[in-house]
This record gives C-alpha cells, sequence and structure tokens, in this order.
C-alpha cells in the first residue's frame, strides 16, 4: 500500500502527542473507542483515518481536530 504524505504527518502527529501524554496505543485506543491495533496502523500510515476516528482519537487526546491536520 501506498503511503501518503498527509497520512504519514497525521500519524506522526498523533504518535508524538500520544507519548508526549505518556499514553500506549491501548490506552488512547481506550478512551477513543477505536481498536488498539488501529491506532499502530495509524501512526504507521498503513491505514487511511475517517474523518469520525480523527475527531475521536483528537478529542482523547484533548486537541481539536485541526491540530492534527496542520
Amino acid at each position: 500500500m501506498e503511503k501518503y504524505e498527509i497520512n504519514i504527518r497525521i500519524g506522526n502527529k498523533i504518535r508524538e502527542e500520544r507519548q508526549r501524554q505518556s499514553l500506549s496505543q491501548e490506552k488512547l485506543a481506550e478512551i477513543a473507542n477505536v481498536h488498539r491495533t488501529y491506532i499502530g496502523m495509524i501512526e504507521r500510515a498503513e491505514k487511511n483515518i475517517t474523518l469520525v476516528s480523527l475527531e475521536k482519537i483528537a478529542i482523547a487526546l484533548g486537541l481539536d481536530i485541526r491540530d492534527l491536520l496542520d
């Protein structure tokens, strides 16, 4: 699967913020109500994230969705 630059940027931002908050992928997934493997796949740019999931993850991280898109 081709990795698109936007997926890489979003995945990196999610990983950086998750680690900054000392959250495991499992804990972030639990808070965001998404599957635990989905977080890893997003961080590695292996999946196209939906807007709904992006919003759930942003809220779980205490961010505005725009923070993950900048």
